[in-house]
């Protein structure tokens, strides 16, 4: 507690203490107790004058004291006024304390006021500080990028002004060459003049030098193409060939017999050959159901067949029996199928005579060998071959109807027609069509069969 106010409150309860004191009713005592000295004087008449002098001197005392009392009270009234008038003081400094101190708590809750703002403004500027430092980083790296720019910008100057200077040079040296060209124009029309004449002459060599180009291409192309075809190849790719090209064929006819329904049906292997004009599978008679015989032949009530290579089956829609020979069977293969199946399509030897040698494959067990072949003079469409070859790989075996004859090619001569004599094919004319399907209704075969072996019975003995 400050140590004014201490004094001040002290000093207001010594006021209140000598204020509230009763001076009056303390001096009584007093006076009673002289009253009752002097009733005891009156009722004591032996009461000495030592006594009463005493008493005089104890009324003097008293007098004595009360006035100093009375001087003390005036004294202490002076006090208490200039005291009050101190309290009051002290009272108008106290609201003047407490107005300063209302003041200070207003002024403090300010302070603290303040302060939260400023505490917030605070952190406020702390975030703002970490963007400016955000913000300083990006300038940097931006004055950075900037640097590096202008050192770039400046590199491209100084590029550029080198370039320039270089153009500079550059369009020295054209003007200088302008004026060389300038002054060698005239010899340059002088020799555009001579150069002309000289084009006209290169342009007639050249015209002819590409005519001869053109003849010696037309002369070379027809020079490696008479050189394959004059090239024989080697048995054993012509028998690879074969096999990576074959076609199984299968034929099932159906005639009435004695006790029922007659069925029967013929395996073959073979290939697909072109005329030119279409395709078709070649067979031999024996590679069929069919047969020629003396008897009457039969009428088969149904006729059906398939070509098969791989997973791929095409159902056969009709048979065709050449007019070269009756024992020469095509089935007509359209180009859709054909493209199917994927099967190599042979071409007809062009001049099957060319080599004295002919290659014959057997399809059914796969024999295969070089043979010796010679010009029937008397029968134009067949030609005679050797029925002994010898092989490395099987020895000794002999042609037999049915086997395919290649040339030295590589394309197809014909077809054995027996053991001695091979068809050269050239014509698909047929003689006769039977067509083939579950739904197709057979006419009368039998007459087709029959004017068939009429034609084969009147081939020359040596041919049937």
């Amino acid at each position: 507690m400050n140590k004014t106010l201490l004094l001040i409150i002290c000093d207001f309860l010594l006021l209140n203490l000598l204020a509230l004191t009763k001076w009056e009713k303390a001096a009584p005592p007093r006076a009673s107790q002289v009253t009752a000295a002097q009733k005891a004087a009156a009722t004591a008449p032996a009461v000495n004058a030592d006594m009463v002098e005493l008493m005089r001197i104890s009324l003097e005392d008293e007098k004595s004291t009360r006035a100093q009392l009375t001087q003390q009270l005036t004294s202490a009234q002076g006090s208490l006024a200039e005291r009050e008038k101190n309290l009051s003081a002290l009272q108008q400094q106290k609201g003047q304390l407490e107005n300063a101190l209302a003041t200070t708590q207003s002024g403090a809750r300010e302070l603290e006021q303040k302060y939260a703002a400023a505490a917030q403004e605070a952190g406020m500027t702390k975030e703002q500080l970490a963007k400016m430092q955000r913000e300083l980083e990006e300038r940097r790296a931006e004055a950075e990028r900037q640097k590096l720019e202008l050192a770039r910008m400046e590199k491209q100057n100084t590029e550029a002004r080198q370039r320039i200077e270089n153009l500079n040079v550059a369009v020295r040296v054209a003007e200088q060459e302008k004026l060389m060209l300038a002054s060698n124009l005239t010899e340059a029309k002088q020799q555009v003049q001579v150069e002309r004449q000289e084009r006209a002459r290169v342009q007639e060599q050249t015209a002819q030098l590409t005519q001869g180009v053109g003849q010696l291409a037309e002369k070379s192309g027809e020079l490696s193409k008479e050189i394959r075809e004059n090239r024989p190849v080697n048995p054993n790719l012509i028998f690879t060939d074969f096999l990576a090209n074959r076609v199984q064929t299968k034929i099932t006819a159906r005639r009435p017999g004695l006790f029922g329904a007659n069925l029967k049906d013929k395996d073959a292997q073979t290939i697909l050959v072109s005329d030119g004009l279409r395709t078709y599978a070649l067979m031999h008679l024996s590679d069929t159901p069919f047969s020629f015989s003396f008897d009457t032949p039969p009428d088969y009530e149904l006729i059906t067949g398939k070509l098969s290579r791989g997973a791929f089956n095409a159902p056969v829609k009709e048979l065709n029996f050449l007019a070269l020979d009756p024992r020469l069977v095509v089935i007509p293969v359209d180009d859709p199928l054909v493209a199917l199946m994927g099967a190599k399509i042979y071409k007809l030897a062009s001049e099957p005579f060319k080599f004295s040698d002919a290659v014959v494959v057997r399809a059914d067990d796969g024999k295969y060998g070089e043979t010796p072949f010679r010009i029937d003079a008397a029968n134009p469409g067949y030609v005679k071959l050797d029925n002994r070859i010898v092989t490395r790989l099987f020895g000794e075996f002999s042609p037999k109807r049915g086997d395919l004859v290649f040339s030295k090619s590589g394309d197809l001569i014909g077809l054995m027609v027996n053991n001695d004599y091979c068809a050269v094919l050239g014509d698909f004319r047929a003689a006769h069509t039977l067509s083939a399907g579950d739904d197709v209704v057979q006419p009368k075969t039998g007459a087709t069969f029959t004017d068939l072996a009429a034609r084969w019975q009147r081939l020359p003995f040596k041919l049937q």
